[in-house]
């Protein structure tokens, strides 16, 4: 199969979906004509340039650093249709209608390359049908690409074959976002709404249907609907309002219009509440007003009994409550039965409904019960997909529920279980087989493309087979905090160490095991890579630390720092090259971790910083000591070697602020991470390129850098530069009085200690320096407040 190569890609309309399309794109080095119509006043492009504009005002933001902005060139239909000749993808995201999609296809006919894959994004629409509306020599390279909102963030994306599609453009196609956009890919039917917004939507009709039945208000069912039972924040409401209650009607519209066959047919309706949303204007979070809204700092929610607006409280009753926290899926979902409160019966009712509907179409929109789950996981942010609920619940048990409420005129629709969910025997869809497909009768392995082989650990749906990171490989060293193994299949001379605490938080225990699995490498393998599952670590262990603070261990907990630079340093300059593969939050002492290793391997969605600031605390892993000496290096290439206050200047905000990277590339902006690091944008893949990272490192035949000497500070004069920045900021209550003193103590370690400016010093004394200020932090009663604010509600205090 030959690889599919994008060059260039163009992004066909530059509304919310398309701009953001065309910024992801941006985002993984893309070039991208971003077209839309030509503006009827002014600038042509000026429709264009107004959605760029707003790309740099979205939050969360589409662009994963600043600059990627400049991948994108803005482009209308009158002028530039030419330039489609160079592009290799376009990727159609105009309004759903299909006669302007087809009027738009005749368009750009005549300047597509004879290779370019045509896609779109529509989000229901027939495949089958869009597709006739291309040329014939077009249509083997035509398919469905629908990216989830916001496509930066949401894994999945279903892409739909016509039957005209070829199959080796499919393949290239799933290969190609798979790795060089990190997305999840399920090859979807051409099915009205596809896999997700199918399953999904229905799930939103079906809250709202029992909402009504059993008299609830829409902040109670969010209470219910949302983390408790395995769902986003935004639960049920919340979503709608944060998809636009305009857009989902239209999908609701879209199914009662195209599929009249569906026995559940009768409830694909909007509420009449909801149309009366709608027709006022008060569309969800675009509008600022919706079933929720915000007034001052009290967010209200709509109740249907006063057509009026009111406090959102969404109490879940305790009797509800402790169900829910029941961690035997089983005894769960029996207690929910069981129980005659409205609230459970709601829950089982919703669950009930959704399994009902899953079965029963599960053969007309997916091709396994693996493509469902993982699109309900993927593109709604659920937990677990629905089967797999069932099936952890107790397939049987559950069956024989379900088949009794639909006797008993319970459920949305008399339609009965298909034959297979009853058959004897059945404990669920997913085994060692693969997962259950309806339409083949069979169970379906997992794809065979080669691109899968560089997810060592993919994403498993419950009861497939398949060995945790934790059981799997060989260990070589371990104890309490960290082990060190091996993949030898992958390459034997590469370990792997993994820090095995809670969020993976340091403590001595891991740092005692870094400094002896890194001793150990150093004598048997040829490299180590830093790996486990995100978050690579949150920092310290503060509960630790609270704990000795507690007893006046404040010598103890000089040591503990001694013994974390200690810890950074030999993964600097172990014997063998040190690759840190990062994903999640790399924060504080991960952060100090990540940037002391020799290369890192970084998932796009890493969210890294030196976070000490929020507790009172500057960084002393390492972290200030490794800027003092970068800054040097930076300073010994200028005009001017040894004058190094200009490169700490940026770098002493970051730590005062407590500035988080949002990106891996924002990460290398912001300095802890080098330019030369590899960004993946599958955060599967990064154990299989980081192994072959270290492998490479160890054959090039990698030695550590020399231990920094002879290192410029900028001493007093830097500090008291800062330091009138800083009185500038209390003055103006920026900051409050703490703030000062713990990032005056920054300036201080990021200067080189209270010495004349230009002194030349080394690392052991740049340690020495940020660690006793630590020290003296941590006997501030203010900072011992701030840590234990952390601890208590895990978030930053300001004192």
């Amino acid at each position: 199969m030959n690889t599919l190569n994008v060059k260039k890609a163009a992004v066909l309309g530059a509304g919310v979906m398309g701009a953001q399309i065309a910024a992801h794109l941006a985002n993984a080095g893309v070039p991208v004509l971003l077209y839309d119509l030509p503006a009827k006043e002014g600038d042509p492009n000026g429709i264009v340039n107004k959605a760029l504009a707003g790309l740099k005002k979205l939050d969360p933001a589409p662009l994963s650093s600043k600059d990627k902005l400049a991948y994108i060139d803005a482009a209308n239909y009158d002028q530039h249709l030419p330039l489609l000749a160079d592009c290799d993808l376009i990727i159609e995201a105009i309004a759903e209608r299909m006669d302007w999609k087809h009027d738009l296809y005749a368009r750009i006919a005549p300047y597509l390359s004879p290779t370019a894959i045509v896609a779109s994004n529509t989000s229901g629409l027939s495949m089958q049908a869009l597709g006739a509306g291309l040329p014939a020599q077009v249509q083997p390279r035509f398919c469905g690409i629908h990216f989830f909102n916001p496509p930066r963030y949401m894994h999945l994306v279903e892409i739909i074959a016509t039957p005209s599609t070829d199959a080796t453009t499919l393949d290239q196609l799933e290969t190609w976002l798979t790795s060089r956009l990190g997305k999840g890919v399920i090859r979807a039917l051409d099915t009205p709404n596809f896999v997700a917004n199918r399953i999904g939507v229905f799930s939103i009709l079906a809250v709202m249907h029992h909402t009504a039945a059993f008299k609830l208000g829409f902040d109670t069912v969010d209470a219910l609907t949302g983390p408790r039972i395995g769902r986003p924040k935004s639960a049920t409401y919340r979503t709608a309002d944060v998809v636009g209650l305009d857009t989902l009607a239209h999908v609701v519209n879209t199914m009662r219009n195209t599929l009249p066959d569906d026995p559940w047919h009768a409830h694909f309706n909007t509420p009449t509440w909801l149309t009366a949303l709608i027709e006022q204007g008060a569309l969800g979070q675009k509008t600022r007003c919706g079933i929720f809204r915000k007034q001052g700092k009290e967010i209200q929610v709509l109740d249907l009994a006063t057509q009026n607006y009111r406090s959102s409280a969404g109490e879940v009753a305790e009797e509800v409550a402790a169900i829910l926290k029941i961690r035997n899926p089983a005894e769960k979902f029996a207690a929910l039965r069981a129980s005659s409160h409205p609230q459970a019966q709601f829950l089982w009712a919703i669950f009930r409904d959704v399994f009902h509907y899953c079965a029963v179409q599960l053969e007309h929109v997916a091709d396994n019960a693996r493509d469902l789950d993982f699109a309900m996981r993927w593109g709604f942010g659920w937990a677990q997909g629905p089967f797999e609920t069932w099936q952890a619940a107790g397939w049987a048990d559950i069956a024989q529920a379900i088949a009794a409420d639909i006797a008993a005129g319970k459920s949305m629709t008399n339609t009965p279980l298909p034959a297979w969910v009853l058959e004897n025997g059945r404990q669920g869809v997913h085994g060692s087989a693969g997962s259950y497909s309806a339409r083949r009768n069979t169970y379906a392995a997992r794809s065979t493309l080669p691109v899968y082989q560089r997810q060592l650990f993919p994403e498993r749906v419950l009861g497939e087979a398949g060995l945790r990171p934790e059981h799997a490989g060989e260990t070589l060293y371990e104890n309490d905090g960290v082990r060190l193994w091996r993949l030898p299949e992958q390459d034997a001379g590469i370990g792997i160490l993994s820090i095995k605490s809670k969020m993976h938080t340091i403590g001595d225990e891991v740092l005692d095991g870094v400094i002896a699995a890194v001793r150990q490498a150093e004598t048997t393998l040829a490299g180590v890579v830093v790996w486990h599952e995100a978050p690579f670590a949150v920092g310290a262990n503060l509960a630790q630390v609270t704990q000795a603070i507690a007893a006046g261990q404040f010598d103890r907990l000089e040591q503990t720092v001694e013994k974390f630079q200690r810890a950074s340093q030999t993964l600097k300059y172990a014997q063998v090259p040190v690759v840190a593969a990062v994903q999640g939050m790399a924060l504080g002492g991960g952060c100090e971790f990540v940037m002391h290793a020799a290369k890192r391997v970084m998932a796009l969605e890493s969210y890294v910083g030196l976070v000490e600031a929020g507790v009172g605390l500057i960084p002393a892993g390492g972290g200030c000591k490794e800027f003092a000496v970068r800054a040097a290096a930076w300073a010994a290439q200028s005009a001017v070697p040894g004058e190094v206050f200009n490169y700490l200047q940026p770098v002493f905000q970051t730590i005062a602020m407590a500035k988080v990277a949002k990106s891996a590339q924002e990460a290398i902006d912001y300095g802890f991470a080098r330019p030369s690091d590899t960004v993946l944008f599958n955060a599967h893949e990064l154990l299989w390129v980081a192994i072959r990272e270290a492998r490479n490192l160890a054959d090039a035949g990698w030695a550590p850098p020399p231990m920094a000497r002879n290192i410029p500070v900028a001493g007093r004069t830097g500090i008291a530069t800062f330091e009138m920045m800083l009185v500038n900021m209390r003055e103006g209550g920026m900051i409050s009085a703490h703030d000062y003193q713990v990032a005056k103590a920054a300036a201080i370690a990021l200067c080189g200690g209270d010495i004349e400016s230009g002194s030349r010093v080394d690392e052991e004394w740049l340690l020495t320096v940020e660690r006793r200020l630590f020290v003296d932090l941590l006997k501030n009663p203010l900072t011992q407040a701030r840590i234990q604010h952390m601890l208590d509600t895990g978030k930053p205090l300001r004192n």
